[in-house]
């Protein structure tokens, strides 16, 4: 006898399923700061990435299985190759990102038995900090404008939470890494992240041309030292 399970049924039990998978990862928080956007990782592998480059302004973070969101981070680069190159530079934005991931993960989540289990944010600086934009892309789909900060995968909300209570519009890059890394630690009250356990890179406003960095490990031990910023 064929075993029924009601659409509705199907579809929580796959959102449950992915969330679980999600929340057993490291967290990722992306914020802005005076100069740009900035990205840190609780991410020790200095071999496997949470946040890359997808084109001159757009950057890309990811938490939730690696294959699956490296995947997604490819097709990404791709498509911002091809517009790039068939069109204009200036029509690769992270808009057109969101919405194709939108629709990639969308599709997974409703055609196939297992959805992916990631979290994305696409990330585009502006010349100002109010022309940025910073899309958030959950596991079915869905899209948010954020503004701000935002904090994804392990204990998100308890993150999200110290972010709200740290974050300042206008912050220094020296200020916004220690709100970042101190919200990250109010996930347990005895963790402390030192650089090496950290990626952290940026979305500089001020560069020319590729916008994207990463930082190294002395720099971000001098950032958060720097206690005038």
């Amino acid at each position: 006898m064929p075993f029924y399970v009601s659409p509705e049924q199907q579809m929580k039990d796959k959102a449950d399923y992915a969330r679980k998978g999600i929340a057993r990862g490291r967290s990722v928080v992306v914020l802005q700061y005076d100069d740009g956007i900035l990205f840190v990782a609780d991410n020790p592998s200095r071999a496997l990435h949470k946040i890359s480059e997808i084109y001159d302004r757009i950057a890309f973070a990811a938490v939730g299985k690696y294959n699956e969101f490296e995947n997604l981070r490819l097709g990404g680069v791709r498509y911002a190759d091809v517009n790039g190159y068939t069109y204009d530079r200036r029509d690769v934005t992270a808009r057109g990102l969101a919405n194709l991931y939108a629709q990639t993960l969308g599709t997974i989540f409703t055609e196939t038995n297992k959805p992916y289990e990631v979290e994305l944010v696409v990330a585009e600086v502006g010349d100002t900090e109010a022309s940025d934009q910073i899309y958030r892309l959950t596991f079915d789909g869905s899209v948010a404008d954020e503004h701000g900060y935002v904090a994804m995968g392990g204990q998100a909300d308890a993150v999200a939470e110290a972010l709200k209570a740290r974050f300042e519009e206008g912050m220094s890059l020296s200020a916004a890494l220690r709100a970042a890394v101190q919200s990250l630690e109010a996930q347990d009250s005895d963790r402390h992240l030192e650089a090496k356990a950290l990626e952290v890179a940026v979305l500089d406003r001020n560069r020319e041309h590729r916008l994207f960095r990463r930082l190294p490990a002395v720099r971000i031990e001098e950032l958060l030292g720097d206690s005038a910023g």
